[in-house]
């Protein structure tokens, strides 16, 4: 099985990849760079993982 990430799929990952970090930052209150990098880091793997889940089902 392939999947084929288009641009459309790429701001949906930003989209949610920028909400998710949002959400955390409002939730956790970080004041440090390495709970903000984090949490970004977190933001992004949910996002691409949420995108790839709905390509794999959707295909």
């Amino acid at each position: 099985m392939r999947i084929h990430l288009q641009s459309a799929d790429v701001v949906a990952i930003i989209a949610i990849a920028l909400f998710t970090a949002l959400m955390l930052a409002v939730r956790f209150r970080t004041t440090s760079w390495r709970g903000i990098v984090f949490q970004a880091l977190i933001a992004n793997a949910g996002a691409i993982a949420a995108v790839v889940a709905f390509e794999v089902i959707t295909t």
